[in-house]
């Protein structure tokens, strides 16, 4: 009779370690960052979304990327930094005439504690508020685009949503690139890449 009870406590205690062990895999599969590839073709970049400091500016890429606005976008300008070679950042967009959602809200790097460091990926805008779909990855640590005190629009800083973690190779080969493809922005002259680099897909990983 003992050994049956000793045998029940056992198989007890059994399903009970299985049971926790199957609620902290699930809690840790919940607590992870999404992560998205980006296909070019030059390579392959993956991107680790913060989607718990900077909710809406990495909701919003997500539904570009689940409904595959980006497929067949471009990388079309390399920005890079005087004097210091493989520094700067590249610019992408979704796919030519691509139906555009709403501008969101700017998620500041004050209030997120996210940085402009290499491999960061930020949002492009005009005016704070005005992001859409365009965004950047720094393929060097760029501070001067995070938030400072201050209530003007270069105060505000650009939204950094994520990083590279995976692909930082691609990034520099397509900073790299030839730049003198034409443009009506002046500030862009010398940035545009010719050819741009296609973007084939982006999709959950």
């Amino acid at each position: 009779m003992n050994q049956i009870v000793r045998r029940a406590v056992i198989g007890a205690a059994l399903a009970l370690l299985a049971s926790t062990s199957g609620l902290v895999t699930s809690a840790w599969g919940a607590a992870g960052k999404p992560r998205v590839a980006i296909e070019t073709d030059k390579g392959t970049i993956v991107v680790e979304l913060e989607d718990k400091k900077a909710p809406i500016t990495a909701a919003n890429f997500l539904t570009y990327v689940d409904r595959h606005r980006f497929d067949g976008g471009q990388f079309f300008r390399a920005n890079r930094a005087k004097g210091a070679p493989g520094a700067g950042s590249i610019q992408g967009q979704p796919k030519p005439y691509s139906r555009r959602a709403p501008p969101i809200a700017h998620e500041s790097t004050l209030k997120t504690g996210l940085r402009h460091t290499a491999g960061a990926i930020s949002m492009g805008r005009d005016a704070p508020g005005s992001a859409t779909a365009d965004f950047f990855i720094c393929a060097s640590a760029q501070p001067y685009l995070d938030a400072k005190p201050g209530k003007s629009d270069a105060a505000q800083g650009y939204a950094v949503f994520g990083k590279v973690v995976q692909g930082m190779d691609v990034v520099k080969k397509i900073l790299a690139g030839r730049t003198d493809g034409a443009t009506n922005v002046p500030s862009m002259k010398g940035q545009i890449l010719n050819p741009a680099v296609k973007i084939i897909s982006m999709k959950r990983v």
